[in-house]
């Protein structure tokens, strides 16, 4: 760099410094017009400086390197709780203000922006969904480099700049992300740019990586597959100058990573710079700069203390304001130099507003793949199997649009989804074996045993405008319950921007499920994640717990042309009995519960005795079987079957915009009778959504109570008294005055739970009766 674009790019720094400080300490006299009093500082100091001076040093230097090279470049933050910095930048760039004119680029715009940062009614400490340009919020540690990859895959001209803190190196999140390396194919997806931002300390304590030796620091990342540059010190004009030869460097090794042939061993950076640097140094008579005491707030008592005041205003002017804004508070015509043009701009990038880039994923329907039903469960397919026949189909629709991707951890073809690889692969850039299968360069799947990788790449898949599904087994998506609050709290306010345009929906694919775990057990038996799920606002998230083929493939149809949701869908990779065709499973899936005709026998103008209720393909198997036992031995007894895909529909539609009105759910379950729900997870989560339903008094829930073990598919469902004999006792024991009457009946289904406990101790395998049932 010349002298004049070393001191530009230094103006520029101290620019967005100053609008950083400002943010956190003033809530008037933003350009200092006049000398700093207490009534110009906030009553209430929030914010983090710490990291704020090194994301702004790096921001003014990749806009450089945009505007020299004409790059499209997109910026995640790692150290999101950094929010200042690119407000100021987004600010200073021009896209703060086109994004919210009523915060314009002048001294009443500054004031605005100073003032609603962590203000009541304002924006968020953290770089949240309101900041242009961002994808990822950082307030929960760990997830930017995931994100980044996720944003690169198929986007071959994208370079995603991610900087990630050193405090969240230590996630293990991160660890495994850089490994994501493997898996970026540098012909056909972007490049991304890991900055190891080294400043030394987390809110209390020094980080690992920034103490170690420098020997064991580089073989380290050179382990994970990076060739590292370092730019380290406290002079700026130094630092200035080798952060641009090395970004040159970088941008340059880039370019020619991707047009090699070779495994590709990218390029990042390792930035070694003081935590709050260019702040106070020290602060009643203790050091602050380069220590942990600058995480926050350097200066924690303005407004009280004159020392600090002065030390503040001091600290403010050594930016020299009026050197970079003129008298009506604009950035100064020089600073403009700096800034790409238009949408290379990274507050401006369309990818971080990946609704601009969206375009519908191409369908195959749901006919061409359904089960064929002639009578209700006399025929028996896989769900997940034929579904993986219409997930092949839509990777073929969207071959040239090169739009969707199936994300999971080493399970695609365990859970049975395995015809996708005959029209695609599994993307790997690591070594292959002649024993490997369906590892490719360019595939649409991608596998690595992290679901926390999984998701993170997905996540930023979705963002940046693309389609994807996440299969996993049920009981590890646990694993991910942080993730999925971030990326439902970033929906929810995603929604509420009016320029955030609509992504398409994080779908979840639970399968190998609680129900039937034969050659795991107890490690593998948990269905808690919808628990957790339904903890989340109404407008954003959606739970299907399809009971068959059919209703699966409309659910799944449903969700991949969804926007702006989480949708989880729990279905069995085993055997079930084809229940409903395609025009009965669309059309029930569409009511989202409801009576099946075919399987109640009661009529249209009598209440029946009892409602029998089920969620879930293992739940609905036992309430048929069930019901067919009581026809079978109380001929007299009416009966209603409902079945509930859609288990927001319990909830009042006051609650969810799927729920029922009260004369709605009372005319499906009876206001006053005994319902018996059968529920594929924990049972309280029934009583949850239905507590204030006029009949809940009635309402008794079977389901998952935490009793598991490697068993038969059956036991397990006796073991949690799910089983079809225990529904049979639950109406013997609770439909009114039926007890008497049916005592014999009700001892003979406790005989056969004890015939069964005796049978599988000495087969090893479930009853003819049970293995061989049917409906008709």
């Amino acid at each position: 760099m010349s002298n004049a674009d070393l001191e530009l790019v230094d103006a520029y720094w101290r620019a967005a410094n100053y609008l950083s400080a400002g943010q956190i300490y003033l809530m008037d006299n933003p350009l200092l017009t006049e000398p700093l009093a207490p009534e110009h500082i906030k009553p209430r100091l929030l914010g983090h400086w710490g990291t704020t001076p090194g994301l702004n040093f790096i921001y003014a230097h990749l806009n450089r390197i945009i505007r020299e090279r004409d790059l499209d470049m997109m910026f995640v933050t790692g150290p999101g709780h950094g929010g200042p910095a690119l407000l100021a930048n987004t600010w200073l760039e021009g896209t703060y203000s086109e994004t919210y004119p009523n915060v314009p680029r002048d001294a009443v715009g500054m004031q605005k922006l100073f003032r609603q940062f962590s203000f009541p009614g304002g924006v968020p400490s953290h770089v949240a969904p309101e900041v242009p340009g961002s994808i990822h919020e950082g307030g929960e540690l760990g997830y930017s480099l995931a994100h980044a990859f996720g944003a690169a895959f198929d986007n071959p001209g994208l370079i995603v700049a991610c900087v990630v803190g050193d405090g969240e190196a230590e996630t293990g999140p991160l660890a495994a992300s850089w490994h994501a390396n493997k898996f970026l194919n540098p012909k056909s997806d972007g490049a991304v740019l890991p900055i190891l931002h080294l400043n030394g300390y987390k809110i209390a304590n020094p980080s690992l990586l920034s103490r170690i030796p420098h020997d064991e620091l580089d073989a380290l990342l050179r382990g994970y597959g990076y060739t590292p540059f370092y730019v380290q010190g406290d002079e700026p004009k130094a630092m200035h100058a080798r952060m641009a030869e090395v970004l040159d460097q970088i941008v340059d090794e880039i370019h020619r990573v991707k047009a090699s042939e070779d495994r590709p061993r990218w390029p990042m950076i390792v930035l070694r710079s003081p935590k709050g640097w260019t702040g106070p140094s020290e602060v009643d008579g203790v050091p602050v700069e380069n220590t942990w005491r600058a995480h926050q707030v350097p200066l924690a008592g303005v407004r009280d203390n004159p020392d600090h005041l002065r030390q503040l205003e001091t600290w403010l002017r050594s930016y020299r304001p009026a050197e970079l804004f003129d008298d009506n508070g604009a950035p100064r015509p020089e600073l403009a130099e700096l800034v790409p043009a238009g949408d290379h701009r990274m507050g401006a990038t369309p990818h971080a507003n990946g609704g601009l880039l969206l375009r519908e994923l191409k369908m195959p329907g749901i006919r061409a793949h359904a089960a064929e039903v002639v009578k209700h469960g006399t025929t028996h397919s896989e769900p997940t199997r034929v579904l993986g026949r219409m997930l092949r189909d839509i990777i073929t629709l969207n071959a040239d649009a090169r739009s969707f991707r199936i994300f999971g951890p080493d399970e695609t073809a365990s859970n049975r989804l395995d015809a996708v690889y005959e029209v695609t692969g599994k993307q790997w850039q690591a070594e292959t074996l002649p024993v490997d299968e369906h590892l490719v360069h360019d595939g649409r799947v991608v596998e690595v045993l992290s679901e926390h990788l999984c998701q993170g790449m997905l996540e930023g898949y979705l963002l940046t405008g693309r389609h994807g599904l996440f299969n996993c087994y049920e009981a590890f998506i646990h694993i991910i319950d942080s993730m999925f609050n971030q990326h439902a709290k970033w929906l929810k306010t995603h929604k509420k921007l009016e320029w955030r345009r609509p992504v398409a929906s994080l779908n979840y694919l639970l399968s190998s499920h609680v129900w039937r775990q034969d050659h795991n057990g107890f490690s593998h038996q948990d269905p808690g994640f919808i628990d957790h799920v339904m903890n989340k606002k109404a407008e954003v998230v959606r739970v299907y717990l399809p009971p068959d083929t059919n209703t699966l493939l409309s659910v799944a149809d449903h969700c991949l042309r969804s926007k702006d949701y989480v949708n989880v869908i729990v279905a069995g990779k085993n055997e079930t009995p084809d229940w409903l065709d395609v025009d009965e499973a669309i059309l029930h899936c569409t009511r989202g519960a409801g009576i099946w005709e075919w399987a109640s026998n009661d009529d249209s103008i009598e209440e029946p005795d009892v409602v029998l209720a089920c969620a879930g393909d293992a739940p609905t198997v036992e309430v048929l079987a069930a019901t067919k036992l009581l026809r079978e031995h109380l001929p007299s007894l009416r009966i209603r079957v409902v079945n509930v895909v859609d288990l927001m529909r319990l909830q009042p539609d006051t609650e969810h915009p799927h729920g029922m009105p009260d004369r709605e759910f009372d005319a499906l379950f009876t206001a006053d009778k005994p319902v018996i729900f059968a529920y594929h997870g924990y049972p309280w989560l029934i009583h949850r959504l239905t507590y204030r339903r006029t009949n809940h008094h009635n309402l008794h829930v079977r389901g998952y109570k935490e009793e598991g073990t490697t068993t038969t598919p059956f036991d397990m469902l006796v073991l949690n008294d799910m089983d079809r004999y225990r529904l049979v006792i639950d109406v013997v024991d609770r439909v009114p005055g039926l007890g008497p009457k049916a005592a014999r009946l009700r001892q003979h289904m406790q005989d056969q739970r004890t015939r069964h406990h005796n049978w599988i101790r000495e087969h090893g395998e479930d009853m003819p009766e049970i293995r061989d049932w049917t409906w008709q």
